[in-house]
């Protein structure tokens, strides 16, 4: 049976994208990133978009709005293609309480990791294909600092937790592939998708 919501969380460029764009170009899922709506935001206040912004928002919305709201408006928005049988996958994960939420639908939670060096590359590779040349544009030690950051609470309950979330994960994928075949055919494997 083919999983209808499946959540994705994982270090920064592990391919939590790349995974999602995998589930909708081989087996028919809507895709969502939810830091594209975290981003989108940052340039609505006029604000860099950068991951400390993008954690702020995110932390300041699950304040106002309880600590699952970004997998809920998701949720909200794609209701209808849901309940018509349509599977959705979303990506960039980082609270516990989203993991908490994907399973309370019914759905797979995903972790997905590299070798942080490998990670570090592709960001660095893929920066003007992505659009974020500025933003992506750091030392490798900062790189890991900003992971840092985001791996443990550092604040109050709304602050990211992705430690709890990787605890959280029925699937773990790494993500060390050069090539997307082989990286189709892991997660076709750990789904059983195929």
């Amino acid at each position: 049976m083919k999983i209808k919501i499946i959540g994705i969380g994982g270090t920064n460029g592990s391919g939590k994208d790349t995974i999602g764009l995998i589930l909708v170009e081989n087996f028919q899922y809507i895709f969502v990133s939810v830091t594209d709506s975290l981003r989108a935001e940052a340039r609505n206040r006029g604000i860099t978009e950068d991951r400390a912004s993008t954690r702020q928002i995110s932390a300041e919305r699950r304040r106002q709005f309880g600590m699952s709201v970004l997998v809920d408006k998701v949720i909200e928005r794609y209701s209808k293609q849901l309940d018509g049988g349509a599977s959705l996958a979303m990506a960039s994960l980082r609270h516990p309480a989203e993991a908490d939420r994907i399973h309370e639908l019914g759905g797979t939670m995903i972790w997905v990791d590299a070798d942080p060096r490998i990670r570090y590359n592709r960001i660095q590779a893929n920066s003007t294909t992505r659009n974020r040349t500025a933003v992506d544009n750091i030392t490798f030690e900062q790189f890991l600092a900003e992971e840092e950051a985001e791996m443990h609470r550092s604040g109050d309950g709304a602050t990211l937790d992705m430690s709890a979330v990787k605890t959280k994960a029925d699937v773990f994928i790494t993500n060390s592939f050069d090539d997307k075949q082989s990286l189709i055919t892991e997660v076709a494997k750990q789904l059983h998708l195929s």
